[in-house]
């Protein structure tokens, strides 16, 4: 059968649907782009926040207004894995839907004969090794996740509840992974969890991780390796050692910190601390020669007054971050912060997120110019119709960082490395001239 997937949501889920698309292709199956050329339509669904969770139902929706009669409709992922009771009474439009731990049974839904009801929530088990991953995002770049589930239990987070307890892959899978990615052109790897710096505690280990990213680093092919989703808390000397260690290892790292009050970051049962989170960012800067350090917040988070909004003002304005997301408090049910006496109004959270956003932006500009004159090592990834382009440095994640704009004399294929001397530098861009 001709499979057509619509992915939502994260980087893990993107990893979900790549294996989901290995697992089918091994089958028999074949993944197209087209919805219209498909026999089965599924939509990999984002239940973490209200935004995501209405992507992932209007997604559905606009699939099933042109589905037609012979075509079979399934929601896969978290909102599939967090609302199926509902969903089954809700959302007649899907003829299935898929939790995030059991892709595995797609096969043989797709080969029976009938079109079944089927709406199970699928328990949490270890990791099932089936098979080659399909890359269906650039190419080029793609993520490897290293571990399922989250021991954490912020309070404002679901996804314990959806992805159950932290799992980690054997380290012998992963770099059989990254082989085969490499093999299939990747060229940059996106190692992800939802605790990349958790890896291995469930082995009963403390030092696995710096050991699984040493042996990435050996594999051919592989030229940029990125860390995402790492925990202030539990960022060791041997995991900054890699860092300083391994030139494949991008002096980049993504560190969501949340707050910086010691009273909200203890509400949302966080075991950071401001002087932590400063210190750890000082002997980032200190150990890893200009590296850039990635961090999202959450205002408006229940009990947040203003004089504690403002202690994280202030705190962005000391840190100056390279880069940082701002999302409002969402209040997700079956969380202890929905709970929470003292909910936020939205349009005070909304406000408050904006305010940090603008003193962002301001950041953004200074630290940006300070690239100018200097040469960049790119990955391109768009060719424009005027024969410009547009790439990444080492120092930006795809999708949520800035980007350089920049001409080329020389014709340039996306998935290429190229030098590109820095020319100007804008809020969230940079742009020069290729150097050839």
């Amino acid at each position: 059968m001709k499979v057509y997937f619509k992915t939502l949501g994260c980087d893990k889920n993107t990893w979900d649907t790549d294996r989901a698309c290995g697992l089918l292709k091994n089958e028999g199956h074949v993944i197209v782009d087209d919805p219209t050329q498909a026999d089965v339509l599924i939509v990999n669904s984002c239940g973490f926040i209200n935004d995501a969770k209405e992507q992932s139902i209007e997604a559905t929706f606009d699939l099933a207004a042109d589905k037609r009669d012979d075509q079979i409709l399934i929601m896969s992922g978290c909102l599939a894995q967090r609302y199926a009771k509902d969903l089954e009474k809700s959302m007649p439009e899907a003829d299935h839907l898929i939790g995030v731990n059991n892709y595995e049974t797609l096969p043989a839904l797709l080969n029976a004969e009938e079109k079944g009801r089927d709406f199970t929530k699928a328990a949490e088990k270890e990791f099932t090794e089936y098979g080659s991953r399909a890359v269906t995002s650039t190419g080029w770049t793609a993520p490897i996740k290293i571990a399922e589930g989250c021991n954490n239990v912020c309070t404002y987070c679901i996804i314990p509840f959806i992805r159950g307890k932290y799992r980690s892959r054997k380290p012998e899978e992963i770099i059989a992974e990254a082989k085969d990615m490499a093999a299939a052109g990747v060229k940059e790897l996106l190692v992800i969890a939802q605790d990349v710096t958790g890896y291995g505690k469930d082995f009963g280990r403390t030092d696995m991780l710096p050991e699984l990213l040493h042996e990435l680093c050996q594999i051919d092919g592989i030229h940029w390796i990125r860390l995402m989703y790492c925990y202030e808390d539990e960022i060791t000397p041997g995991l900054i050692k890699a860092m300083v260690d391994e030139p494949k290892i991008v002096p980049y790292i993504d560190v969501p910190i949340q707050h910086a009050s010691d009273k909200i970051l203890k509400a949302m049962n966080r075991k950071s601390t401001k002087a932590s989170i400063k210190a750890t960012v000082e002997e980032l800067r200190k150990q890893v020669p200009g590296i850039v350090i990635r961090t999202t917040l959450i205002t408006g988070f229940p009990g947040e007054t203003k004089e504690e909004f403002q202690e994280l003002y202030d705190f962005v304005q000391e840190m100056k971050f390279d880069r940082l997301g701002v999302f409002a408090y969402s209040k997700e049910e079956g969380t202890a912060a929905a709970r929470m006496k003292g909910q936020v109004r939205q349009d005070a959270k909304e406000r408050r997120r904006d305010k940090i956003m603008a003193l962002q932006q301001g950041i953004s500009l200074e630290l940006n110019q300070k690239y100018i004159g200097r040469t960049l090592e790119v990955l391109v990834e768009e060719v424009y119709e005027d024969g410009s382009y547009s790439g990444r440095s080492r120092y930006d994640a795809p999708d949520i960082d800035n980007g350089v704009l920049f001409t080329s004399i020389k014709k340039l294929q996306p998935g290429e490395f190229v030098h590109v001397y820095i020319k100007d530098a804008f809020d969230y861009d940079l742009s020069g001239d290729a150097l050839l």
